[in-house]
């Protein structure tokens, strides 16, 4: 069945709502933003287009609470151990009632979806998706809490602006929230159906969930490869001769980790001698990505807090202004304000996980040599410089914060005043006094 009145060949632009805080179906919603509205077809069953475009998945009458199934709940809990409530582990009835505070009881629509690929797949990946699950599709994925999603209807619109029909049609659900049950939600100024968890534009239902889907799996660190550059004509059977039986390697005791404590006075080598350079800290195969020094964890953590607090509602109000010019197919305020926001997120999502698997350095104690985190001034040539030894994640030379992984990084690990290291340049090697370390 066909429900039309504005199509999108005829508008060129998306409607603004008229009826605001009037409940609207499914149906109604796509007709209010322009676009032609394809279905019902009952949850489960193949949806006949394969295009880009945007669907809605509804309820057949409005229930004035969520029927939120708690055996579902609770192997939701099961599947996923590390799921938290406010940061800690819930009950099922807790993490229900978490669920059930988003309920809009006057609202039929549960989810608005939107997929550049196909509308057909897309639906067919969030049903085979378990609960908890990251793929097929985890996308409204508290749908799967609800005892009755078998009764629910399928409603699609082709369309090859998908992002811009997402934001016009949630846009369209807010406002038609009745003013007392928007004020009854946990964050009023956030409307969404019940199984939509953000906005495009970037705002967040504040559920208080973290960890609600299954950890990526991490992939081990690959062993680091050794080259052996050999004069030509020098190669293992270049003359002619029979190759040599192979060797059993002999075996490598592990040296210990830089930021490990050190008995009897770090064992470095005496005051105002050369030594080798040290190894530089290596991470633990499936552990985390990456180390990080006290101060630069508090820089990232600015950065974050920048472009969350101030960046973000910047850019999605210059969406908004942008989307009252009209027509968005070709509205360039809009396309650079999303462009914009989509390189914002991807820098925030990079932050919050960068923080949030890093290991901050200990900082090492007086005498015990330089570590992650010292600051070691060196004399090079009659010249000195002070470097800030960090892990590779915060390395910036032009800053003096060297890497512990850099050839000159690796050799003044546990270094102390008055030692001498030599490091293998191209040009030749080239020796560090190292003046202090603190």
């Amino acid at each position: 069945m066909r429900c039309a009145r504005y199509p999108e060949s005829v508008t060129g632009t998306i409607p603004r709502m008229r009826d605001v805080g009037v409940p609207l179906s499914a149906p109604a919603l796509l007709r209010e933003v322009g676009l032609l509205a394809d279905g019902p077809l009952p949850w489960g069953r193949p949806v006949p287009v394969r295009s880009p475009g945007v669907f809605l998945i509804e309820l057949p009458a409005p229930l004035p609470a969520a029927p939120i199934e708690l055996t579902r709940v609770g192997k939701w809990l099961e599947h996923v151990p590390g799921l938290l409530l406010d940061g800690t582990h819930p009950t099922s009835r807790a993490l229900a009632a978490r669920l059930g505070s988003f309920w809009v009881p006057s609202q039929t629509v549960l989810y608005i979806g939107a997929t550049e690929a196909s509308i057909s797949a897309r639906l067919v990946a969030m049903e085979r998706t378990v609960l908890g699950d990251r793929r097929p599709y985890s996308g409204g994925h508290w749908l799967m809490t609800l005892k009755n999603l078998a009764s629910t209807r399928v409603w699609w619109a082709a369309t090859q602006a998908v992002e811009e029909y997402e934001d016009a049609l949630l846009s369209a659900f807010a406002a038609s929230v009745p003013a007392e049950e928007r004020a009854a939600l946990p964050d009023p100024g956030i409307v969404l159906p019940f199984a939509n968890l953000r906005r495009p534009t970037g705002e967040r239902k504040p559920s208080g969930l973290t960890g609600s889907l299954v950890a990526e799996p991490v992939a081990p660190t690959p062993p680091p490869k050794r080259v052996v550059v050999m004069p030509d004509g020098d190669a293992e059977g270049a003359r002619g001769e029979p190759p040599e039986p192979r060797r059993r390697a002999p075996r490598v005791t592990a040296s210990p980790s830089p930021t490990s404590s050190r008995a009897g006075g770090g064992g470095g080598a005496a005051p105002g001698t050369a030594r080798p350079p040290a190894a530089p800290p290596t991470a633990t195969p499936g552990g985390p990505a990456a180390t990080l020094t006290a101060e630069g964890a508090e820089r990232l953590r600015a950065e974050l807090a920048e472009l969350t607090g101030i960046k973000r509602p910047e850019v999605i109000a210059r969406i908004r202004a942008a989307k009252e010019l009209g027509d968005l197919k070709e509205n360039a305020d809009y396309s650079s304000a999303r462009e914009e926001q989509s390189f914002l997120e991807g820098r925030v999502q990079a932050l919050e996980a960068r923080l949030r698997e890093a290991v901050i350095a200990v900082v090492p104690v007086a005498g015990a040599g330089a570590d992650l985190g010292s600051r070691i001034t060196v004399e090079i040539d009659g010249a000195t410089d002070t470097y800030t030894l960090v892990g590779t994640a915060e390395a910036d030379p032009s800053s003096g914060r060297l890497s512990v992984a850099s050839p000159v990084g690796r050799a003044l690990l546990r270094a102390v005043a008055g030692d001498e290291v030599a490091v293998q340049t191209p040009r030749g090697p080239v020796t560090y006094r190292v003046i202090s370390v603190e």
